[in-house]
C-alpha cells in the first residue's frame, strides 16, 4: 500500500506573497511528477479544491480546524511548507516535515512579539522529525536561535518559476521610450525601497518602478517624498500581473533590490533568468544568492550606490559571457530539483530508500 503525505499549502490564501507563490509552484510542480509509490492529500483553502489536478486528494483549511489532530493520524507523513504551521501543531503523532523559510520577525518585531513567534516556531521544530530550509542563511539563523534537539536541518534552495514571454504585457504606467529602473516585493520597511529614493535623483534621465503591495505606512511615507520633494521619476503602481512582472524585467535597464532581510531573495534570481543586471543589498541571504553575478551594495549612501549602479551597467555591457554564465546560474533553481529533493527526503522518511 502507498504511503501517505499531507502537505500543508494553506498559504495559498495569500498568492500575492511570497509563501503563496511559493506554495502554488510547488503544487504546480509536484503535480508534473509521476510518482507510484506515494499517495498526496493537499491542505489548501476552498477555492484551491482540485486546482492542481486529480492525482491528488484535496482537505480544505475552512473544514478540519477541530479534526485534524484525528484526521493526521490517517497520514504518514505530514510536511509544512512554512515554519508557522496552524493546522499541523494539534496532538497527532504523524511525523512532521517543517520547511523554515526564514525568521525575520526576530528583526520586524517587537521584542515581545518575537518572542512569542519564536516560541511557535521552537514548537514547530520540537514536533518535527526533519527541518528544511531555504538558504544557508536561513539554516545560520535557525542555528542561533532555535534549539534542533539533534534534529537534522537541510538546505533545499527555492525553485523559481520561469515565465512565459508571450504572457507579457507592457503595463500602461510605463512610459514609452524613457529607460527605466525596477524593482519589486511588498512595500514594507524591509525592503529598504526609501533609500531608492535619493538614488533616483542622481539618474534624472531613468524611471524607476517600485511594484508590490503598498497598503502599509512605509509605502505612504515613500509616497508623500516623492510628492514632497517632487521626485518626478519614481513611481508606485501598487501590485502588478505576471505578465506585466515579466515585461518589467525583460525591459528594464537594471534590477535595483536594497532589501534588509530575505530568507532566499527570488526577485533576484527572476532577474538574472532575464539577464538583466542586478544591483543588491548583500545582507541576510542576497549574497549566498547572488553569488558572483550580483552588483553588491556594501552600505546605503546615495552617490555610493549610484556610483555602483554606474559602474555594474558598464561593466555588464561589455561583458557578455558574463551574462551568459548569470542565466545559467539563475535557470539552476528549478522546482523540478526543490521537489526532487523533497520527494527524496518523504522516501527517506517513510523507509523507502529504493538506493540502499
Amino acid at each position: 500500500m502507498n504511503k501517505k503525505v499531507l502537505i500543508d499549502l494553506s498559504k495559498l490564501k495569500v498568492l500575492n506573497a511570497g509563501l503563496g507563490q511559493t506554495a502554488l509552484n510547488f503544487g504546480m510542480e509536484l503535480g508534473k511528477q509521476t510518482v507510484s509509490d506515494l499517495q498526496f492529500s493537499l491542505l489548501t483553502p476552498k477555492q484551491f479544491n482540485g486546482f492542481f489536478g486529480p492525482k491528488f486528494d484535496y482537505i480544505n483549511t475552512n473544514l478540519i480546524n477541530r479534526h485534524l489532530p484525528v484526521l493526521a493520524n490517517s497520514f504518514d507523513l505530514l510536511h509544512s511548507t512554512h515554519q508557522l504551521p496552524k493546522y499541523f501543531s494539534g496532538s497527532s503523532k504523524t511525523p512532521l516535515l517543517l520547511t523554515i523559510h526564514d525568521l525575520n520577525f526576530l528583526y520586524e518585531k517587537k521584542p515581545d512579539k518575537a518572542e512569542k513567534y519564536l516560541k511557535r516556531v521552537q514548537r514547530s521544530v520540537d514536533r518535527a522529525c526533519m527541518v528544511t530550509v531555504i538558504s544557508k542563511f536561513t539554516a545560520s539563523v535557525v542555528r542561533e536561535h532555535i534549539d534542533l534537539r539533534g534534529k537534522e536541518m537541510r538546505v533545499i534552495y527555492n525553485g523559481v518559476q520561469q515565465s512565459d514571454p508571450n504572457t507579457y504585457k507592457k503595463p500602461d504606467f510605463a512610459a514609452a521610450g524613457t529607460p527605466f529602473f525596477f524593482t519589486i516585493g511588498q512595500v514594507m520597511e524591509k525592503k529598504n525601497f526609501h533609500t531608492l529614493l535619493d538614488v533616483m535623483n542622481l539618474f534624472p534621465e531613468k524611471n524607476l518602478y517600485i511594484c508590490g503591495e503598498t497598503k502599509t505606512p512605509y509605502s505612504m511615507e515613500i509616497r508623500n517624498r516623492i510628492q514632497n520633494e517632487k521626485i518626478g521619476n519614481v513611481f508606485l503602481p501598487g501590485t502588478i500581473s505576471d505578465g506585466e512582472r515579466g515585461w518589467l524585467y525583460q525591459n528594464c535597464q537594471a534590477f535595483v533590490f536594497p532589501s534588509k532581510f530575505e530568507g532566499f531573495g527570488l526577485p533576484v534570481i527572476e532577474a538574472m533568468q532575464h539577464g538583466k543586471p542586478v544591483f543588491s543589498s548583500e545582507m541576510t541571504s542576497l549574497k549566498e544568492v547572488g553569488s558572483h553575478f550580483a552588483y553588491f551594495w556594501e552600505h546605503f549612501d546615495p552617490a555610493y550606490m549610484a556610483s555602483v549602479i554606474k559602474a555594474g551597467l558598464a561593466d555588464f555591457s561589455f561583458r557578455p559571457e558574463f551574462r551568459k554564465r548569470q542565466i545559467e546560474y539563475a535557470l539552476s533553481f528549478t522546482y523540478q530539483k526543490n521537489i526532487e529533493s523533497y520527494l527524496n527526503i518523504y522516501r527517506e522518511l517513510l523507509g523507502l530508500n529504493y538506493n540502499e
